[in-house]
Order: C-alpha cells, then sequence, then structure tokens
C-alpha cells in the first residue's frame, strides 16, 4: 500500500497543508512560481509550513481534505442560505489541537479555516469562529450577512463579549492571543448582523461541521 503524504504549497492559489497529491496539484498547476513539497507526516509538514509563514493571529490556513455529506439545504425553507456557517474542532476535548472555519451556507464555500493550535477546546474554537466571522463581515462593510453556530456555549460568550473558558492557556501561546484579540474586537465593535443558532437535530450538521463525529 502506497504510503500516505501531506504537500505543503507555500507558493500557489491557496498555500496551505493539504493531504492528497490532487489537491496539491490544483494548487500549483500553472501557477507562475509555485513552491511546494512532499512530506511523510502532518507533524512535519505543519512544522515546515510554519516556519516559512508569518502567523500572525488569523492567517494560519491549512486544507485537508475530509469528506462530508451533501445536504440540501435549500430544502429547508427557514435556513438562511446568504449566511456564513462556522464551527470548532478539538481533536482531544479538552486539551487537544484546536482549528476553526466559516463556510458559505449557499455553495460550501470554505472562506477561512485557522489553526490547529494546541491546548484548547472545542468551545474556544467555536468561540474563535464566530468573532472572526464577525470581523470578516466588518472588513468588508457587510452589516447584513447573517451568522449560525451550532454552540451555545459560543453563542453566551459572545452575548457576553468575553470568552469564559476554565481552560488554562499559557498567555505567551498563539492560542491565548488568539482569544485576547477576540474579547479586545469584541470590546472595540459592534455588529447589526443577525447571529443565529443552527438546528442540528432538524437540519443535519452545520455546513461548517469537520465531519469527525
Amino acid at each position: 500500500m502506497q504510503k500516505r503524504k501531506f504537500y505543503v504549497v507555500w507558493a500557489g492559489y491557496q498555500p496551505g497543508i493539504y493531504d492528497s497529491w490532487e489537491e496539491c496539484k490544483a494548487q500549483v498547476d500553472g501557477y507562475a512560481g509555485a513552491r511546494y513539497r512532499a512530506f511523510e507526516t502532518c507533524e512535519d509538514a505543519t512544522a515546515a509550513f510554519r516556519k516559512e509563514n508569518d502567523i500572525e493571529a488569523m492567517q494560519f490556513y491549512t486544507f485537508l481534505s475530509r469528506p462530508k455529506p451533501v445536504i440540501n439545504y435549500a430544502a429547508f425553507p427557514e435556513i438562511r442560505l446568504d449566511a456564513i456557517a462556522v464551527d470548532g474542532a478539538c481533536d482531544k476535548n479538552p486539551g487537544g489541537n484546536v482549528e476553526y472555519q466559516g463556510v458559505a451556507v449557499s455553495n460550501g464555500e470554505r472562506l477561512f479555516h485557522v489553526g490547529p493550535f494546541p491546548g484548547g477546546s472545542n468551545n474556544i474554537g467555536e468561540y474563535l469562529g464566530l468573532v472572526h466571522a464577525l470581523a470578516y463581515l466588518a472588513q468588508r462593510g457587510d452589516s447584513a450577512t447573517p451568522v449560525y453556530s451550532d454552540s451555545r456555549t459560543a453563542l453566551s460568550w459572545l452575548r457576553q463579549r468575553r470568552c469564559k473558558t476554565t481552560v488554562q492557556l499559557p498567555p505567551e501561546s498563539k492560542l491565548a492571543q488568539l482569544v485576547v484579540r477576540a474579547d479586545r474586537w469584541l470590546a472595540t465593535h459592534s455588529w447589526l448582523n443577525p447571529v443565529l443558532k443552527w438546528d442540528t437535530e432538524k437540519w443535519g450538521e452545520i455546513p461548517a461541521d469537520f465531519g469527525r463525529k
């Protein structure tokens, strides 16, 4: 059996880490000055990508393929198809590697994806995803697009404008810096975008779900 490889794209249509040659090729084929390389492990690929890239808050992107069921959200007239859906994931909750992403409900397009960062929780990822979505829309002058989350905890923290996690985050960690940044943004900004609870029981998994359940 051929051993699975991980591909780092430093210069391509969408720089990041890919877990198949087909996805990597799609990012570099025809791209002038493309830079990429294969690695034997995801850990080695992640270290190499970080080493050559600035990972300022909310700017570290990875793109690992994860098959997801196809759901026709248009079949539910109450769903706002013009919305952004966000979700977080943690491979060991709490204390594991945290990431989050936001996608367009209408077509599943990934709008942002940040992480993974060690030492957090799923709720932290959900919270950061919500704040990132609101900041993303604010940067574009969009005060109308709704944001969906399936996390009651993250929605509660958003209303309180503060991450209320009990997980101890080392102040120097990237995840702690992201939380401080998110709290600061909420303290200094307001928004008109509807923030809505995704009805998982009725509609199925949120479009931004990482598909690891």
